[in-house]
């Protein structure tokens, strides 16, 4: 995955968290919603790991 790809990606990711954050309730939050902001977190850092090592 070229940097160009994976910055891209980050920003994708990043949006999507975003979106999640917004939809998510105040109270009762649904565990699928929380695994999935978890899931979105972890790929973010992965890649972010990749491009400072590149």
């Amino acid at each position: 995955m070229s940097q160009e790809n994976i910055q891209d990606k980050i920003k994708d990711l990043n949006n999507e968290i975003k979106d999640l954050q917004r939809r998510m309730p105040a109270h009762s939050i649904k565990i699928e919603m929380m695994q999935k902001l978890e899931d979105l977190k972890a790929e973010l850092n992965t890649l972010k790991s990749k491009l400072d090592n590149s």
